[in-house]
C-alpha cells in the first residue's frame, strides 16, 4: 500500500505551508508559486517544482529564516488568504447558473482513466489526462462541485529512455508517494476508506486516496493492498498496462469501485460524467443499484441515462476499448447479483461491430446509457455521428444525438509568467476571471511590440537553458554518450526560429511528414542568417511498434550532420517538459491525417503563449483558423489517397515555411523587432485564448449538458 506525505513541523508563523503544498491549488496561482520559489530556488528547480518534496528536504534553519522575512511572509499570507477565500466562497459562477432544488449542491462525478494535474502526481499518459486535470482546475475556479475519480497507479506511466541508436525503452519505477500531494480519503467516521469490488469469482479491495484541487476533489483507487492476491495488487499498478484481460479488470474496478467509493465517502452525485469509454462500467453498477432499490431494468436504465454525460475522444477505431463477451461476462460475474436475470440485456448494451466482429464495446455501452453525448471539436462530432451510425439506425446524420463541445486548456496553468505579466498590464488585471470575454482580448493589440518580443525571446532563452541543463544532467548522471547529448538539443541556437512538435508518437499523427523531402528540408534549415530548427518530443505507446519506428527514425535525423544539428529530440516528455516547449517554441507544428485528430490541445497551450499554430485543418484548428492567426496546411489531395495526401501536404508545409513563416520571423525593423510576425502572434493570442479555454469549455458543459439533465431529472439520482 502506498505511503503518503509526512511533512516536518514548521515554525508557528508559517505553520500552514504544508497545507498549501498539499493542495494543488498552488500550481496555478502565481503568489503561491512564489512562496515555494522563494523558500529555496535551487532546491525548487532540483525537485522539478514539487513543493511537497521541497518541504521534506529543506533545512529547518532555512524555514526559521523565512519565517522572519517580511517579504516572504507577505507572499505567504497572501497565498494562504487566497486558498481560504477559494475554499470558503459561496457566490461562484456555478451558484449563479445551477437550478435550485435540482441537485445543484450535490457533486458531479467525473470519471477518467488518467488525470494530469502536476508532474509530482504522474498518473497520466497524454492529452486525455491533461484535459481531465485542466477540467478539475477550472471546476474549482468556477465553483462547479466536481469530484474526479480515477486510479492511483503506483508505477504511473513509463519513463522514456531512448538508446544511443534511437529506440524507446519503457522504464517503470515505483513512485515515491511520500513526495506526492495525496492523502488517504476518510469516511465520515474518520476511518480510511477501503471498498470491496466484486471481480469475477472473488472480491478485490481498493483503498481510496484524495487529492485536493482547490474546491475540487480527486479520488484515486489503489488495489495494492496486502489483503489482495498478488495479481490483484498489480491491477492498478500501471496506466494502460497489460493485455485485454488486465484492461477489462481495471475498467471493472474503475467503474464499479469508483461508484462504491463515492457512496462510501457519503457522496451522492447529481450527475455522472464519463470521460471516454474506459469508465462506462459506472453505468452497470448504477443499473444494479437501481434494480436493488426496486426499479425495473428499464426504469433503472432510464434513470441512469437521465443523469449520465459521456464525452468521446477519438475517431480512431483502435482507441475504443472492445472486449470478447466471455471476458466481460467472466469479470462481471461477481457483480451480477440481482442483475443475473438481466445478463443478456446488460451485455447487449455493449454489443457493437466496429469492423472486427461483434464485441463488447465500451464506447457503445456509454452511448447507450448516457443522456447527453459530445465529441471534442465540431469536426470530431461530425465524424462521431458517422462512425457510430449503427447506434441510431434510420436516424439522419444531423439528428444523431452527438453535440460538439470543443476542448480547451486551463490558461492559468499554461500561460508563462512573462506573458501573464503583459496581460495584467495591457489586457486587464482580472483577465484570469474573464478568460472567455472575447471583447476584452481585443486589448492584446495594445501590448507594445517591443515588450511582447522581449517576452517571447526570454521564453525561447529559458527553453534552451532547459535543454542544456538536461543535457548536462544526462552526461553526468546517466553517462549519456556525446551523440545522446547532441540529440537532446544542446547544439540548437537560442536565436533561430524554433518549431515544436510534441505529442504522442502514432502513425496517424504523421510525425515524419516534415522529412518527406530531405534535401528540401535540409536547405530550409540551413539558410544563412535565417536558420530554422525543429524540436521533437513525445512517447510511443509501449505496444505501438509503428510509433516506435517513427520515433527512432526522427532520433536518427537529430544525429544526421546533413541537418547541421538543427533537429532535436527531447526524451521523457511530461508536464514539466511540456511547459517549456509550449512557452518557448516559436511555431507549433501539427500534421495529423485528417480527420483522425479529435481535438488536440497542445497547440492551444502554445497559442495562448503567443506561439502560432502551423497545422492540418483537423480537430480544433478546423474551427480556430481565421487566415491571420497562424497557418493552415492543406495540400488539396483526396484524404483517402494517403500517398497523394502525404506528398501534397508536405509540399504545402514546405511552401508555407519558405514563403510565409520564415520570412515573417526574420523580417525585422531598425530595432530588430519582427513587426509582421508579432501581428500573427497577437492574433493568435486574441482569437485562441477566449475560445479555447477550459472556462469556455466547462461553461458549455454546464449550460448545454449538465443543467438540462438536472432539469429533466426529477430526483437527480
Amino acid at each position: 500500500m502506498a505511503t503518503y506525505p509526512t511533512l516536518p513541523a514548521f515554525p508557528d508563523r508559517i505553520n500552514r505551508i504544508g497545507e498549501l503544498a498539499s493542495d494543488l491549488w498552488w500550481s496555478w496561482h502565481p503568489v503561491a508559486r512564489t512562496v515555494f520559489r522563494e523558500l529555496d530556488y535551487p532546491l525548487w528547480r532540483i525537485t522539478a517544482h514539487n513543493p511537497v518534496r521541497l518541504l521534506r528536504t529543506i533545512s529547518p534553519e532555512r524555514l526559521e529564516q523565512v519565517a522572519r522575512d517580511p517579504k516572504f511572509l507577505a507572499h505567504y499570507d497572501e497565498a494562504i488568504a487566497g486558498l481560504d477565500d477559494t475554499c470558503a466562497a459561496r457566490t461562484t459562477w456555478w451558484h449563479q447558473v445551477a437550478p435550485n432544488g435540482q441537485g445543484a449542491n450535490r457533486p458531479i462525478a467525473y470519471f477518467s482513466a488518467e488525470f494530469a494535474l502536476h508532474q509530482s502526481l504522474p498518473i497520466y499518459a497524454g492529452g486525455l489526462g491533461v484535459l481531465a486535470g485542466d477540467t478539475c482546475k477550472e471546476a474549482s475556479d468556477l465553483g462547479i462541485p466536481l469530484v474526479g475519480v480515477g486510479f492511483m497507479y503506483p508505477q504511473g506511466y513509463f519513463h522514456q529512455d531512448v538508446t544511443a541508436d534511437g529506440w524507446q525503452h519503457e522504464v517503470y519505477e515505483r513512485l515515491n508517494w511520500a513526495d506526492a500531494p495525496i492523502q488517504p480519503a476518510r469516511r465520515a467516521d474518520g476511518t480510511a476508506c477501503v471498498v470491496a469490488v466484486p471481480l469475477g469469482n472473488r472480491t478485490v479491495l481498493a483503498a481510496v486516496f484524495e487529492v485536493r484541487v482547490g474546491r475540487a476533489r480527486l479520488y484515486l483507487l489503489d488495489t495494492d493492498l496486502e489483503e489482495n492476491a498478488p495479481w490483484d495488487r498489480e491491477l492498478s499498478a500501471r496506466l494502460y498496462g497489460g493485455n485485454h484481460e488486465t484492461r477489462v479488470q481495471q475498467e471493472v474496478v474503475l467503474g464499479l469501485g469508483g461508484v462504491r467509493a463515492l457512496h462510501a465517502l457519503g457522496l451522492e452525485p447529481a450527475l455522472w460524467h464519463l470521460n471516454e469509454g474506459h469508465a462506462a462500467f459506472v453505468t452497470v453498477q448504477r443499473i444494479r443499484e437501481g434494480i436493488e432499490s426496486g426499479a425495473t431494468f428499464d426504469e433503472a436504465l432510464e434513470r441512469v441515462r437521465r443523469t449520465t454525460v459521456f464525452t468521446t475522444h477519438t475517431p480512431v477505431a483502435a482507441g475504443h476499448d472492445a472486449f470478447p463477451f466471455h471476458l466481460v461476462e467472466t469479470h462481471l460475474a461477481g457483480a451480477w447479483g440481482s442483475l443475473g436475470t438481466y445478463r443478456d440485456p446488460i451485455l447487449a448494451l455493449g454489443a457493437y461491430d466496429n469492423g472486427g466482429g461483434v464485441m463488447f464495446n465500451m464506447t457503445a455501452l456509454a452511448l447507450r446509457t448516457s443522456g447527453a453525448v459530445n465529441g471534442v471539436s465540431r469536426l470530431h462530432a461530425q465524424v462521431t455521428r458517422k462512425m457510430w451510425a449503427g447506434m441510431w439506425p434510420g436516424v439522419p446524420e444531423e439528428a444523431r444525438p452527438v453535440r460538439a463541445i470543443t476542448n480547451g486548456v486551463h490558461a492559468a496553468t499554461w500561460v508563462a509568467a512573462e506573458i501573464a505579466t503583459l496581460f495584467d498590464e495591457f489586457v486587464a488585471p482580472d483577465w484570469r476571471e474573464r478568460l472567455d470575454d472575447r471583447e476584452m482580448w481585443g486589448r492584446v493589440a495594445d501590448i507594445p511590440d517591443v515588450e511582447l518580443w522581449k517576452a517571447r525571446q526570454a521564453l525561447r532563452s529559458f527553453l534552451f537553458a532547459f535543454f542544456r541543463e538536461r543535457g548536462r544532467h544526462r552526461w553526468m548522471a546517466e553517462r549519456a554518450t556525446p551523440a545522446q547529448v547532441v540529440a537532446a538539443g544542446t547544439l540548437l541556437s537560442p536565436d533561430a526560429l524554433t518549431i515544436g512538435f510534441a505529442r504522442r508518437f502514432a502513425a496517424y499523427k504523421r510525425p515524419e511528414l516534415i522529412f518527406y523531402d530531405l534535401d528540401r528540408l535540409a536547405r530550409l534549415l540551413a539558410v544563412e542568417r535565417r536558420p530554422v530548427q525543429i524540436v521533437f518530443a513525445g512517447k510511443a505507446h509501449p505496444a505501438d511498434e509503428p510509433g516506435k519506428h517513427h520515433l527512432q527514425r526522427i532520433y536518427c535525423r537529430a544525429l544526421d550532420p546533413a541537418f547541421s544539428g538543427r533537429i532535436a529530440f527531447v526524451n521523457d516528455y511530461d508536464l514539466h517538459v511540456a511547459h517549456f516547449l509550449v512557452q518557448g517554441c516559436d511555431v507549433w507544428l501539427n500534421t495529423p491525417r485528417k480527420p483522425l485528430e479529435a481535438s488536440g490541445t497542445s497547440g492551444m497551450k502554445a497559442a495562448i503563449n503567443g506561439v502560432p499554430h502551423l497545422s492540418i485543418g483537423d480537430g480544433w484548428w478546423a474551427e480556430a483558423y481565421t487566415g491571420s492567426n497562424g497557418w493552415l496546411i492543406d495540400g488539396g489531395a483526396p484524404p483517402d489517397d494517403w500517398g497523394a495526401a502525404d506528398a501534397a501536404d508536405a509540399d504545402a508545409l514546405y511552401r508555407l515555411l519558405e514563403e510565409q513563416v520564415v520570412p515573417a520571423f526574420y523580417e525585422r525593423d531598425e530595432n530588430d523587432v519582427p513587426r509582421r510576425w508579432l501581428r500573427v502572434v497577437k492574433e493568435t493570442i486574441r482569437t485562441v485564448t477566449p475560445s479555447f479555454s477550459t472556462r469556455r469549455m466547462l461553461k458549455d458543459y454546464v449550460e448545454q449538458m449538465y443543467v438540462p439533465l438536472l432539469l429533466q431529472s426529477k430526483a437527480g439520482v
